[in-house]
């Protein structure tokens, strides 16, 4: 058996999690890329999302830079989950914008991660700057033994 390239095991974690990721899927969430430490993913704002003041609700800008987080930290094939998150609101996203968070990897050492995630709009500007902490459980994403 041939061993997988940091690249393949970032694109079958982020398979593996998407099966069973019913959240993201209702809200509308897309996955763009998902490399070794980095993951981006957008969202339509639809009618649904927005709130009583005709913008997009701020949960659910912190849900797609918080699932974004999830797929960056869970891309080495190890179970990741978020220890503490952050999130600033700098302008807000409007009815039909699609929003799109693009997170990266700060630091990884043993079982603690920091990930810093972007929130931008069509005309790529600033909507929500995220930074996420996150901790590493003693499991795998998928078995790396099946194909």
């Amino acid at each position: 058996m041939t061993e997988l390239t940091a690249d393949e095991i970032a694109t079958r974690s982020a398979a593996a999690m998407w099966a069973n990721d019913d959240a993201s899927k209702h809200l509308g969430l897309t996955i763009k890329s998902v490399t070794p430490g980095q993951a981006v993913l957008s969202m339509q704002v639809e009618s649904h999302h927005t709130n009583g003041h005709d913008i997009c609700h701020g949960g659910y800008i912190f849900t797609l830079a918080d699932s974004a987080f999830a797929y960056a930290c869970n891309s080495y094939n190890q179970v990741t989950v978020a220890q503490q998150n952050s999130i600033t609101f700098v302008a807000p996203g409007k009815l039909g914008d699609t929003l799109t968070a693009t997170t990266t990897e700060v630091s990884r050492s043993a079982r603690s991660g920091v990930y810093d995630a972007v929130v931008t709009n069509q005309l790529n500007e600033t909507i929500a700057l995220f930074r996420g902490n996150s901790r590493t459980l003693n499991r795998t994403v998928f078995n790396e033994e099946t194909p």
